[in-house]
């Protein structure tokens, strides 16, 4: 296995230490904990509670086959949005102090389909480290060979058109998820450049028995209560997870694949030639962050700059301390990327995939590469 990416910051910037101590201050301050609050907890019931709701209606067998369709779809989303606002924040260690609060939040994404332990390790670790860097952040490899996100990566005739066919194919996310992502990222080696050659035998029995579970419940159990066809139940088993991975997709890829986020090289001696925050601030945008409803439902997923600075502060905080964030980038001449809506970021990420589709910029990117790295503020 080759050695580990490391980031190294030439110029001693004090960039992370600053806005550290002042996010650290803020919560002093104000005499609050950086953790889940009272409005944290009522949303995420509000989530959960729906989830249930809306699966034991379905399950009740008192509806039409539309109605049914229909619920399945909103079912979906919710189990996109508990993602987001609860299985998230908890797989962070940013829902409570106490240790068991989390395990027990993060589990929540069994609800999902999927499992909470591999997604600790290519997220968490992998992606919160390596972000959009070729080669190890495996979040930008959405599907090899077929959408090219990699600037690095061989140009061919269809990536012309991925700007036209790469957001459908978020919809497939959820289902990859379910029955092929897991089971692939489990038994992979390496996950990026992480080791991932030795798991916990308790995680094994996790994987299957979990997978068994949910096929249970969301494949046997609706067709031996509902009076449907094995083909009605798949039709809206499919339309659920369509809903379910377009959401997910479109918010996930919205924060790092926009016009304005870089995709750096190593060096020659496989580093990345700057402090990881400063990596973080060149790699990662917002979007809507003045939006009431998108703050509600992406469980502060468009406040991507401050969670992967800040990624045990419950998501709950991040619209007060974005602009602690903002005001100290600004001193140290660092970018902070954002677009203002939902709607101009997706524009944006369309542009950025068309770009990527008609051209080979590895050396543009190269040299924005090495941009960030002159860019570093010399002392402060």
């Amino acid at each position: 296995m080759s050695n580990p990416l490391k980031f190294k910051d030439k110029t001693k910037s004090q960039f992370f230490t600053t806005v550290r101590k002042r996010v650290d201050a803020y919560f002093i301050e104000e005499g609050i904990s950086p953790n889940a609050n009272g409005a944290m907890w009522r949303k995420a019931s509000f989530f959960l509670i729906g989830y249930a709701l809306l699966y034991g209606l379905i399950l009740s067998n008192q509806f039409g086959l539309w109605t049914m369709l229909g619920m399945a779809i909103v079912l979906g989303m919710f189990a996109a949005f508990i993602g987001f606002n609860v299985s998230h924040d908890g797989l962070h260690g940013a829902f409570s102090s106490r240790g068991w609060v989390n395990q027990l939040t993060g589990n929540s994404f069994y609800l999902l389909g999927a499992n909470p332990y591999i997604w600790k390790i290519t997220h968490n670790i992998v992606h919160h480290t390596y972000t959009n860097i070729p080669g190890h952040d495996e979040d930008i490899e959405l599907a090899p060979g077929l959408v090219r996100l990699d600037p690095e990566e061989e140009l061919r005739p269809w990536h012309r058109y991925q700007q036209w066919y790469t957001i459908p194919l978020y919809s497939l996310a959820s289902l990859s998820w379910v029955f092929r992502k897991d089971y692939v990222k489990f038994f992979k080696s390496q996950i990026g450049h992480h080791d991932n050659s030795s798991h916990p035998t308790s995680e094994y029995v996790k994987l299957f028995v979990s997978k068994a579970i949910y096929y249970f419940f969301f494949l046997v159990l609706p067709l031996i209560v509902l009076d449907i066809t094995w083909w009605q139940l798949a039709t809206g088993f499919i339309l659920m997870h369509v809903a379910e991975g377009l959401v997910l997709g479109l918010v996930f890829q919205l924060a790092h694949a926009v016009e304005g986020t870089a995709f750096p090289f190593p060096d020659e001696q496989g580093d990345i030639q700057a402090a990881w925050a400063i990596h973080q601030m060149h790699t990662t945008a917002n979007f809507a962050p003045q939006s009431t409803l998108a703050a509600f439902l992406c469980g502060g997923l468009n406040r991507q700059i401050e969670h992967h600075l800040f990624p045990k502060v419950c998501h709950i905080h991040y619209p007060a301390i974005t602009a602690i964030v903002k005001r100290t980038a600004h001193e140290f001449d660092l970018p902070y990327l954002e677009n203002r809506s939902f709607g101009s970021a997706l524009v944006s990420h369309f542009r950025l995939l068309k770009k990527l589709g008609r051209s080979a910029p590895v050396e543009i990117v190269r040299q924005k590469t090495q941009k960030i790295a002159d860019q570093v503020p010399v002392s402060y």
